[in-house]
C-alpha cells in the first residue's frame, strides 16, 4: 500500500484522530507552519521517509493550509543552531527537532520556549524545555538487536567475542540502545570491544573497526552489534576490505534500503524495522495539536512520559518495532509500501532475491 493511501487509512480507522471534538475550540486555525529539523542525510529515512511524511501528514490535519518549514543540520551542531534561531526568527508555530546533539542545543530550545513556540523532541530526546517526545523504544531496539546475535550464534554463544559499535556517545538514545543490547549480551557472549561513534558517521563506524580486527584478529569476531544501519555499513565495509568471506553476524536498525539489500546478499544478518509512517504521522499529530493548543489531543497522543538530564515527566509517544531478516521483508517493508521488490531486487541482487523468493 502507498504511504499516502496509508495515512488516509490510519485516519479513516480511527488509529489516529483527525479532530479533537472533546476539546474547546483551537487557539490558532490551520494556517500554521510546523518547523522540522532533521540532524543528518546519512541515515537514509530522515530525507526519504520523514520529511515528505510530516509534510503530508500536515496538510491533511490542516485541510491543505499548514506548512512544513525543514531544514537538515548535515551533522552539523552550528548549523542545526542556526536552523533554530531562523525558525524562531521566522514566527513558526511548533518546532520538530531530531537533535544532532541533544546536548548542544538545549539553549536554542530555551530560546523558543522563550518565544513562545512549542518544541517537540522527534527520534532523539533533546534537553531543555521541550513539550514532548516521540520516537520508537530504543531499549526495545537495543534488545531486539542483542537477542539476534545471541539467537545466531546459538550453542556458541558463551565462548564468542563480540564487538559493540554503539552510536555517538552524545545522543542519549545510544545509551539506551545500549542498555537493551547488553540486556541480552551480558553473560551470555564475550564484549571484545566496545566503542562509540561521533554523529553516527559510518566512516568513524569502519575506522573502530579495523581497529578491532586489529587487535581481537578477524577470525575471532564471532559478531558486531551496530547501533544502526549507517554504522552496520561500515563495519561490513572494514570487513570486505580485511578479505573475509563470509560476514559474522551484524545487526543494524532504521531498515534503510542498502540495509536491506545487505540482509538479502546475507551481509548483514538484521535490522530493526521501525515504522516511518507511524512515527512520522504521529509526530505532525502532536506538532499540530500543540500548535492548535488542543490539549486533550495532545494528551492523546503522548500517553506515557520519559526523563531527560534536564527535565522530569516529558509527555512521550512510544511507537513499536520489529526485527527484520530475509524471513519477513515481504511483511514488513514492503507490506508497508516502504519499499517495492524492485526497490530491493536490483541487478545486483536479483539471485539473491530469488533465492529467498523474493520476486
Amino acid at each position: 500500500m502507498p504511504l499516502a493511501a496509508a495515512i488516509l487509512l490510519l485516519v479513516g480507522c480511527g488509529l489516529i484522530d483527525d479532530s479533537d471534538g472533546n476539546s474547546a475550540s483551537p487557539a490558532k486555525g490551520d494556517d500554521i507552519t510546523v518547523g522540522l529539523l532533521l540532524p543528518e542525510t546519512n541515515t537514509v529515512r530522515f530525507e526519504k521517509f520523514d520529511y515528505p511524511l510530516v509534510e503530508k501528514r500536515v496538510s491533511v490535519l490542516t485541510h491543505g493550509e499548514g506548512k512544513v518549514q525543514y531544514a537538515n543540520a548535515k551533522s552539523s551542531v552550528a548549523t542545526q543552531k542556526k536552523q533554530i534561531a531562523e525558525m524562531i526568527s521566522a514566527k513558526v508555530d511548533v518546532i520538530l527537532v531530531a537533535a544532532v546533539d541533544p546536548k548542544a542545543i538545549a539553549p536554542e530550545v530555551s530560546k523558543a520556549k522563550d518565544a513562545g513556540i512549542p518544541v517537540i523532541a522527534y527520534d532523539r530526546l533533546t534537553e531543555g524545555p521541550i513539550d514532548g517526545f516521540i520516537a520508537h523504544d530504543n531499549e526495545l531496539v537495543g534488545e531486539l538487536q542483542g537477542r539476534a546475535i545471541v539467537d545466531a550464534l546459538g550453542d556458541r554463544a558463551g565462548s564468542s567475542k563480540v564487538v559493540m559499535m554503539n552510536g555517538w556517545s552524545a545522543d542519549p538514545s545510544t545509551a539506551d540502545l545500549q542498555q537493551g543490547a547488553l540486556s541480552e549480551l551480558r553473560d551470555r557472549v564475550i564484549i571484545a570491544k566496545s566503542y562509540y561513534s561521533k554523529k553516527w558517521l559510518p566512516a568513524v563506524a569502519k575506522a573502530h573497526m579495523q581497529k578491532a580486527i586489529g587487535s581481537i584478529g578477524l577470525r575471532n569476531i564471532a559478531a558486531v552489534y551496530a547501533g544502526n544501519d549507517a554504522l552496520a555499513g561500515g563495519v561490513i565495509d572494514a570487513f570486505k576490505e580485511a578479505g573475509i568471506r563470509k560476514i559474522p553476524p551484524v545487526t543494524g536498525q532504521d531498515a534503510d534500503l542498502p540495509a536491506v539489500q545487505r540482509i538479502v546478499a546475507g551481509e548483514q544478518h538484521m535490522t530493526v524495522y521501525k515504522s516511518f509512517l507511524l512515527e512520522a504521522t504521529s509526530a505532525a499529530d502532536m506538532a499540530v495539536a500543540k500548535a492548535q493548543g488542543r490539549a486533550v489531543a495532545f494528551d492523546s497522543l503522548a500517553l506515557s512520559s520519559v526523563d531527560s538530564h534536564t527535565q522530569k515527566g516529558i509527555p512521550t509517544r512510544l511507537v513499536p518495532v520489529v526485527a527484520l531478516s530475509k524471513d519477513n521483508i515481504k511483511s514488513t517493508v514492503i507490506k508497508d509500501g516502504v519499499y517495492t521488490v524492485d526497490d530491493i531486487c536490483t541487478a545486483q541482487y536479483s539471485a539473491d532475491c530469488a533465492a529467498i523468493d523474493l520476486q
